[in-house]
């Protein structure tokens, strides 16, 4: 299906990197070596899979003499690239070994219920499905499910979505998770400023290269620019170090539950 096509512009930025390899008649793993990343990295560039770092361009250049060519056309071709939301971020929640997530609006879509899901997506059964079966990777066995964090902000504890029931089930389920992987922490009282901007995800991938998420009202969007992550961690960090700790962050989600949906 045309839809499930990988974004033209990165196949196409991956398509010159590999021209360029195979006529230095490096392998992948050879030429990720001189960068230095691993191989499975360059092949997920050449593939179109990834929006490499500008920096890797800038090496890719040093390391073929294309006299400024490569970075030129990742300035055109992946600075800007955005996938689909339902092929991008999935997959990566996939294959991470560690994910980061702070919400500000609405329970993170790990953690969301049926109801609540349901009630978020209009309706929509196969939307709802679809998020629902992302879970999945939370209770996996092989490989191991990754290690999730996600900071919530009160807010989202005390705004209704959909009905009475519908929250009374969420703020039920935050409390039965027994996931031993997954953390769980309450940012209490009113948003910061810098707390508005809104929700974003971080993840670990097994080869230690980071990829980040950001909501954005049009559309979601990855990027694994490396200011890009730098920004957005020490963003996490410091709404991080104003959470509650796990079972104080419990208390409170009893306590709203008790006071506000029961």
């Amino acid at each position: 299906m045309a839809g499930k096509e990988r974004p033209g512009t990165l196949k196409v930025f991956g398509s010159v990197v590999r021209g360029y390899r195979c006529a230095t008649g490096l392998s992948q793993d050879q030429l990720g070596e001189k960068i230095p990343i691993c191989g499975s990295h360059i092949g997920k560039i050449e593939r179109g899979e990834t929006r490499c770092d500008r920096s890797i361009a800038v090496k890719l250049d040093e390391l073929f003499d294309t006299k400024g060519a490569l970075p030129s056309l990742w300035d055109e071709l992946v600075l800007d690239a955005a996938f689909p939301v339902w092929f991008d971020w999935p997959k990566v929640e996939t294959d991470a070994d560690f994910l980061k997530s702070y919400q500000c609006l609405v329970v993170d879509g790990l953690l969301q219920t049926e109801e609540y899901a349901s009630a978020l997506l209009g309706g929509d059964k196969a939307a709802t499905a679809a998020r629902l079966g992302r879970q999945a990777l939370l209770s996996r066995d092989d490989p191991p499910p990754p290690r999730l964090s996600v900071l919530l902000a009160e807010s989202v504890l005390r705004n209704e979505v959909g009905d009475r029931d519908v929250m009374r089930g969420q703020l039920e389920h935050l409390l039965a998770l027994s996931f031993s992987r997954v953390s769980l922490q309450i940012v209490p009282g009113p948003l910061h400023p810098a707390d508005t901007a809104g929700a974003f995800g971080l993840a670990t991938l097994p080869d230690r290269s980071e990829v980040a998420y950001v909501a954005t009202a049009m559309r979601g969007i990855t990027t694994s620019e490396s200011d890009d992550i730098r920004l957005l961690s020490e963003a996490y960090d410091e709404i991080r170090s104003r959470a509650l700790p796990v079972e104080m962050s419990r208390d409170l989600i009893r306590r709203i539950l008790e006071e506000q949906w029961t």
